[in-house]
């Protein structure tokens, strides 16, 4: 399999647009043929880096890589950044506004159900300096 690399954009606040690039993630591993435990695993993580973006976040992008033996998300925005990330991966742990937190966000599970579904979790970031995430799925073939 040829390697293919799509982008989608994903823009800070936009509730009403949230979702749509993991949406196309999914579509596009479906596409291909990949299994549904690696599709479903790979959707976890687009959709809670994607609404990371959307609530902390400032303009950012969702890059899907796909070559024989890798799926690779790279999340990248330029807001704020996470100053702990530490901290940001225990579960529970959040910052969400109480806005957030009413419209059903805020649980503290995003970046811990990244690491739980990835094979392999990288994390860049730092007060001021946006955040960087490459997360990795070995496919191994599609049948997974």
């Amino acid at each position: 399999m040829p390697q293919l690399e799509k982008r989608f954009e994903v823009e800070p606040r936009n509730f009403v647009r949230a979702g749509e690039a993991s949406l196309r993630v999914q579509r596009t591993l479906r596409d291909i043929g990949f299994g549904e435990h690696i599709i479903r695993r790979a959707s976890v993580c687009a959709y809670e880096a994607e609404m990371n973006i959307v609530m902390y976040g400032g303009k950012g992008e969702i890059v899907l890589t796909v070559d024989p033996d890798e799926i690779i998300l790279q999340i990248n925005d330029d807001g704020p950044g996470i100053e702990d990330i530490e901290a940001a991966l225990q579960e529970g742990f959040s910052t969400a506004s109480a806005e957030y937190r009413e419209m059903g966000f805020g649980a503290g599970m995003g970046l811990p159900n990244i690491k739980r579904n990835a094979d392999f979790l990288d994390i860049r970031s730092g007060r001021n300096k946006g955040v960087r995430l490459k997360i990795v799925f070995h496919s191994k073939g599609k049948q997974q």
